[in-house]
């Protein structure tokens, strides 16, 4: 069974302090939390599955509207509102205003304000979006003869499905016996330094529609994520990537409100590596959130990991138990595995699922990452990171 998401309005604003290094992150006063994920358990899959071929989670479906802003009279206000959505995001047709104008996309308390241009906006978090248009001068240089063709055009919304809505899978999911993946949260006092490096790891929102998983690689503005999410410039261009989407309690319904950036320039893409290195166009923003290492020595079957990640599109979670391991903690099950090339993945059976394609695998010793998540079937796999650091070292 597929595991139940619920979705409420925002509930409060929470406060943390700040962690330093290369691999920190910060719970930022002012942020504010909502009603995230439930916890639950997803379906066994037998060893020996085969590996399940890698694509994007779609959890959201686009659907056509007509609304339109404008002045002369116009509303220069709508609701989009979508019961038991996750989020909520509009395209813009016509966009023309005059000048000075301009127009935002909010949820109903003003708490995530995004401006707005022609295009697909910034996501609204949560079921209801509000687009208003703010006028900086009544009648700027006698133009009201005017008015009347100008203004902007709302013609497509996507947003995520409702729990209702989502089908249950059609094949195995990569949950290897009991999920036994935890939230971020459940980490920060007893493995501070695995919870450090979950800020570092960024939910993936493609076309509106389909969910992936990336991270910060080192400290300038590159991540990575898996080709089949992020394949070319135009996916780039209509992808969005959300830093801090955690819960703020270890087991709890509250979350930080996310910080959303979008992805930028792909500077290199891989389809046998399954990876693709990108940048993002505000990076300041995201900066704070800290970074990761990539390893540079061999790895060893035994070897024990844990994966932070987004399944099903969750606030992080982080596997790191396991009860197909005998030590009961994810290991490295084969460290030369064939995925699609020969000899280019490694295997474990850390719990993955659909959204978690382009999560760090991190070895637990020197918390670095020793590959990248893309594969599920139990054993999961994920390419080597030492295959893939030799294509982008120039770049990084």
């Amino acid at each position: 069974m597929r595991r139940t998401v619920r979705i409420a309005l925002v509930v409060g604003v929470l406060a943390a302090g700040s962690v330093v290094g290369v691999a920190a992150g910060v719970e930022l006063p002012g942020e504010s939390a909502a009603p995230a994920v439930e916890p639950g358990t997803g379906p066994a899959v037998e060893p020996g599955a085969g590996p399940i071929p890698a694509a994007p989670e779609r959890v959201g479906t686009v659907e056509p509207v007509s609304a339109v802003l404008g002045y002369l009279g116009a509303d220069r206000r709508a609701t989009f509102h979508y019961p038991g959505a996750e989020y909520v995001k509009l395209h813009v047709g016509r966009f023309q205003l005059l000048p000075g104008d301009y127009l935002t996309v909010s949820d109903p308390a003003g708490r995530e304000v995004h401006r707005v241009e022609q295009g697909w906006a910034t996501s609204i978090t949560g079921d209801t979006a509000v687009l208003t248009l703010h006028q900086t001068a009544p009648d700027p240089l006698g133009l009201r003869s005017e008015l009347a063709r100008l203004g902007v055009t709302v013609d497509r919304v996507a947003r995520g499905l409702t729990p209702a809505e989502r089908p249950d899978p059609a094949g195995p999911e990569s949950v290897c016996g009991r999920d036994q993946s935890r939230d971020a949260a459940c980490y920060k006092s007893s493995h501070p330094e695995i919870y450090r490096r979950t800020k570092a790891v960024a939910r993936l929102l493609i076309d509106g529609v389909e969910l992936c998983t990336a991270f910060r690689v080192g400290p300038q503005n590159r991540l990575l994520t898996n080709h089949h999410c992020i394949g070319n410039a135009r996916q780039a261009r209509q992808t969005e990537v959300w830093f801090n989407y955690q819960c703020a309690e270890c087991d709890g319904w509250a979350v930080w409100r996310p910080t959303k950036v979008r992805a930028a320039q792909v500077l290199a893409t891989d389809r046998v590596l399954d990876f693709t290195l990108f940048t993002v166009d505000n990076f300041p923003a995201v900066e704070r959130f800290g970074y990761l290492e990539l390893a540079t020595g061999r790895v060893k079957a035994g070897e024990e990991v844990y994966i932070p990640q987004h399944p099903l599109g969750q606030p992080t979670r982080v596997a790191l138990r396991s009860d197909r391991d005998r030590a009961g903690v994810c290991a490295v099950a084969d460290p030369r595995a064939d995925g699609y090339g020969p000899d280019t993945d490694l295997t474990y059976y850390c719990d993955t699922e659909g959204g978690s394609s382009g999560s760090p695998v991190l070895s637990r010793t020197t918390h670095r990452v020793i590959a990248l998540h893309h594969f599920g079937g139990c054993p999961n796999a994920g390419v080597r990171i030492g295959l893939i650091r030799d294509r982008i070292a120039s770049a990084l």
